[in-house]
């Protein structure tokens, strides 16, 4: 009976392998196929007579590889973003369930040193991850009791929790559950197994004495508070030899207990873990010599200091990281809603394009509707004519420009080759004149020194050249005199260089309004959709203008009426004759059409 079960089970497991190696599941998929799969198979192994059939099945889940999926799909992967978290953290029990208890057999060397590590790393990254999402406390919860359970199992992983850059994240965090969460973990762990901290390292010991420390001097809440303190009591009492000698590295911890943690509601345990600390330092040996207790004395106050600055430190570092974090998370979060408010925009405009698009369609087929039938094709044809202008027009500016900067572009490459050459060609010239230029004779010809005959020759020729070169300094009055001149060109040139500078601003008005009025004149509407206030914005303000814009295009009407026998000759003549004649004419006819200004 139970071989037949046993190849049952061999079966499944096989068939739960083959689908997992299935790569068209995804991983979520995958999660809830082992959960399934798993709490199945322990369920029915622990409902035998005897624990031997849930051993061999936990044998054979990871001789299987089955293990090995639960892992994978437990570390951490930044392209596969995780969606269930129940999922995930019920995953992590049932895995680290299966660890508990479990014979690798001729595999146990790869099962300690690399299995073990791997799970642990993936359970400390899960914890980690739902420590930050505040909607999960309890998932929290269960994965740091699959921790304390691997741990009170596997002490070989005590000193990869301490030392892992995920527990150091969980440390860190200010919130008094978590930090109660880890304190209990341990004091649960050594409660549990009395050799737990016989199998562990001096090292290890340590840092799990840092962190109870830690909790004591961070931490201002009395749960951690006591759990802290009994967690390091529990420690002295299963390995006193061990623990109390590394409690002396702990400078100043009687005097922290004492001031900070006396009246909490657990002054027993605190004065128990004092004695223990004072009865320890009095065993110590007294030193003998001034010199030594000097040094003593100095060090534990150096020490002190140390402790009190990196503590302060720890929560100056601890304040700032979080609120890095924060502001970085709150960065993000706008950055995200600005993300969707222009994409929305975005929408909102293309939307609204096509609107208008649908409205102008429509109201041009209304237009062509009420056109007669035989204007419709005319019609679409001038329309066909001008869209073709408009693109043939756009079409040559921009091949225009290109000429142009492909041209401009050209000749300032040419005039930097052409400069470059001339560099060269001039220091090539300055080096070869160098050459030829003879070397200049010393002026220490024949005998060294002076003579008294040379002397006065030389003594004679300074007088000479400075009674020809008198000395330039001049009196107080005549530099000041100077110097009022200097200040009075000065003073000029700066009225000048104001002078040109506004007329520059003048010019450079002019020139942005000119090209303002030519980028209204290009952009502006065809005569068959303009409207009065669009006509309107084009009129000038000046009379003059105005008046003269119109005689002229009234001119320019009446030109074109004149039979063409008329149009002989000078026809500007002919123009300004009957533009007079004819302009009431023109402007009873044209209804005002022209007339505009205020």
């Amino acid at each position: 009976m139970e071989l037949m079960e046993l190849v049952q089970e061999e079966a499944l497991v096989a068939e739960l392998k083959r689908k997992l190696e299935d790569e068209d599941l995804k991983p979520e998929q995958k999660v809830l196929l082992l959960n399934d799969a798993l709490n199945k198979t322990l369920t029915t192994a622990a409902l035998r007579s005897h624990g031997a059939p849930l051993a061999a099945g936990k044998s054979l889940l990871y001789r299987s590889g089955v293990l090995s999926h639960c892992v994978r799909l437990l570390t951490p992967d930044p392209r596969r973003p995780r969606g269930n978290w129940g999922a995930a953290a019920t995953l992590a029990a049932l895995t680290s369930s299966c660890c508990v208890g479990v014979d690798p057999g001729p595999r146990s060397q790869a099962f300690h040193r690399l299995f073990l590590p791997s799970l642990m790393d993936g359970l400390l990254s899960l914890a980690s991850q739902l420590m930050r999402r505040a909607e999960c406390p309890s998932l929290f919860r269960q994965v740091m009791d699959s921790v304390g359970w691997m741990l009170r199992s596997h002490t070989c992983l005590t000193t990869q929790v301490l030392s892992s850059v995920h527990y150091e994240h969980i440390q860190m965090c200010d919130d008094v559950t978590v930090s109660l969460l880890c304190v209990e973990m341990w004091v649960q762990t050594c409660t549990a197994s009395r050799d737990f901290l016989s199998e562990l390292s001096d090292d290890s010991v340590l840092l799990l004495l840092n962190e109870a420390v830690g909790q004591l001097a961070v931490s201002a809440d009395s749960s951690v508070g006591v759990a802290a303190v009994r967690l390091i009591l529990l420690m002295a009492n299963q390995q006193e030899e061990q623990v109390q000698p590394l409690l002396l590295s702990f400078k100043g911890l009687d005097s922290l207990l004492d001031k900070d943690w006396k009246g909490r509601g657990f002054d027993q345990e605190v004065d128990q873990l004092i004695a223990l600390i004072q009865a320890d330092t009095r065993r110590r040996p007294q030193v003998c010599t001034e010199r030594e207790r000097a040094a003593c004395l100095i060090q534990a106050a150096w020490r002190s200091f140390q402790t009190r600055r990196r503590v302060k430190n720890l929560n100056r570092a601890v304040s700032r990281l979080q609120r890095t974090y924060r502001a970085r998370r709150r960065r993000q979060q706008q950055q995200k809603e600005a993300q969707q408010w222009e994409e929305e925009l975005r929408y909102q405009v293309c939307v609204r394009r096509q609107q208008a698009r649908r409205k102008f369609h429509q109201k041009q087929r209304q237009l062509l509707q009420l056109l007669p039938a035989d204007q419709v094709q005319p019609y679409l044809k001038e329309c066909e004519c001008r869209a073709a202008v408009l693109i043939q027009s756009f079409w040559r500016g921009f091949r225009e420009r290109q000429r142009y900067n492909n041209t401009t572009r050209h000749a300032r490459t040419q005039q930097q080759a052409a400069r470059t050459l001339q560099r060269a060609v001039r220091l090539f010239l300055r080096r070869r004149r160098a050459a030829f230029v003879p070397p200049t004779t010393s002026l220490l010809i024949g005998q060294r020194g002076l003579t008294d005959s040379r002397r006065l020759e030389l003594k004679r020729q300074v007088e000479e050249h400075i009674s020809l070169h008198p000395s330039s300094q001049v009196s107080h009055e005549e530099a000041q005199r100077l110097h009022e001149e200097a200040q009075l060109l000065l003073s000029a040139l700066q009225g000048g260089e104001q002078q040109r500078r506004r007329e520059e601003q003048r010019v450079e008005a002019l020139l942005a309004h000119t090209h303002t009025q030519l980028e209204l004149l290009r952009e502006a509407p065809p005569l068959s959709v303009v409207t009065t206030t669009a006509a309107d914005s084009f009129l000038s303000r000046s009379s003059l203008v105005v008046m003269r814009a119109r005689d002229s295009h009234n001119a320019a009407l009446q030109a074109h009426r004149l039979p063409w026998w008329r149009t002989l000759g000078d026809s500007a003549g002919h123009v300004g004759v009957f533009g007079q004649v004819f302009l009431p004419e023109l402007e009873a006819e044209l209804g005002g059409l022209f007339v505009g200004g205020e």
